[in-house]
C-alpha cells in the first residue's frame, strides 16, 4: 500500500472566489493522473509572507500567485528568475529542492496563445493598451517573439515611462510609449476596463484607435469574462481578427502545471474546464 501523501498546489491571491484556476488545474490534475489538489486561499497582503511560509512547512509543490500579491511575493522566495524579475512579477511559485522559485508564466502563456490562434509575432509592429502587470507581461512576451517595435499607452504616461525604462534593456525590440500614432499589426488591450464589471467597456472600447491599424491587423483583449469584449466586439465589426483573452489564461495554467509536475499539460482538458467554468453569457 503506498503511503504518498496528496500533495498541495495552491493560489494565493485577494479575492479568489471569482478565480477559473482551481477548476482549470483539478481537470488537468485528474487528466494527468497525479495525486494533488489546487486550493484557492483568500490571503490578505499582511499575511503574505506567512502564506508563502506555510506552503514550504507543508511541502506544497508550489502555488500561482495573483492580484495583489504578484509583485510583493518576490520578497518571500529564495530566488526569482530574470524574466520575473524583469516584468516585476511573479505568477508561479514552483519547488526546486529546499528552495522556492518565481517566475512568470504570464508572459509566455500569451505568446503560445497567439502562437494557437495562428498569429504571427516576428516583425510585427505592437500596440499595447495599460501599463499594469499584464501589460508588462504582455511586452515581455512579445519582445521575447521578435515583435519589431511595441508602443505602450497608458491612462497613467509615468507608469507607461517606467516600464519602458524597466524592460527596455532586456528587450530586443524597440519599445517607446505616448501616443498610439502611426500604423501597427498588433494592438494587445491589457487593462481591466473591459471587464463585465467595468464602468463603461463601450465607452473605452470606443477610445482604442483601432481605424488606424493595418490591413489584416489583430486585436487582443486579455480580458476573458466576457470572452467577446466591447473592443473585440468593435475589432470584428472593422473587419479585424480579434482574440479573446480565455488562450493566454489557459496556457499560463499550463505552464505552470509544467513546472511543478515535470509532465506535458494537457492543454485542450484545461481549455474545456476553463470553458466549464465562465458563467452564462
Amino acid at each position: 500500500m503506498s503511503t504518498a501523501a496528496t500533495r498541495l498546489l495552491a493560489l494565493l491571491g485577494h479575492p479568489v472566489a471569482h478565480s477559473r484556476s482551481p477548476a482549470i488545474h483539478a481537470a488537468a490534475l485528474e487528466a494527468l493522473g497525479v495525486d494533488a489538489r489546487y486550493l484557492a486561499f483568500d490571503v490578505h497582503p499582511e499575511a503574505l509572507g506567512a502564506a508563502v511560509e506555510g506552503l514550504r512547512a507543508l511541502g506544497a509543490l508550489g502555488a500561482n500567485v495573483t492580484v495583489p500579491h504578484k509583485r510583493a511575493v518576490m520578497a518571500h522566495l529564495d530566488r526569482v528568475e530574470p524574466a520575473a524579475a524583469a516584468i516585476g512579477a511573479v505568477n508561479t511559485i514552483a519547488r526546486e529542492g529546499d528552495a522556492l522559485v518565481g517566475s512568470n508564466t504570464d508572459a509566455p502563456g500569451l505568446v503560445r496563445s497567439l502562437q494557437d490562434a495562428g498569429v504571427a509575432l516576428a516583425g510585427r509592429r505592437v500596440w499595447v493598451v495599460g501599463a499594469g502587470g499584464a501589460a508588462r507581461a504582455a511586452v515581455a512576451g512579445l519582445a521575447e517573439a521578435g515583435a519589431s517595435s511595441i508602443r505602450v499607452h497608458a491612462r497613467r504616461p509615468a507608469q507607461a515611462e517606467m516600464l519602458v525604462a524597466d524592460l527596455e534593456p532586456l528587450a530586443g525590440a524597440r519599445l517607446s510609449h505616448g501616443p498610439l500614432d502611426g500604423e501597427a499589426d498588433l494592438l494587445v488591450q491589457a487593462t481591466s476596463a473591459t471587464l463585465e464589471s467595468a464602468a463603461d467597456p463601450e465607452g473605452f472600447a470606443a477610445t482604442l484607435p483601432l481605424e488606424s491599424l493595418a490591413a489584416g491587423a489583430v486585436v487582443v483583449d486579455l480580458v476573458y469574462a466576457p470572452l467577446e469584449t466591447a473592443a473585440l466586439a468593435r475589432a470584428r465589426r472593422l473587419g479585424l481578427r480579434a482574440v479573446d483573452g480565455l488562450g493566454m489564461l489557459v496556457w499560463q495554467a499550463a505552464l505552470a502545471l509544467e513546472r511543478w509536475t515535470g509532465r506535458e499539460a494537457p492543454v485542450e482538458t484545461m481549455r474545456a474546464a476553463a470553458l466549464d467554468a465562465m458563467p452564462p453569457a
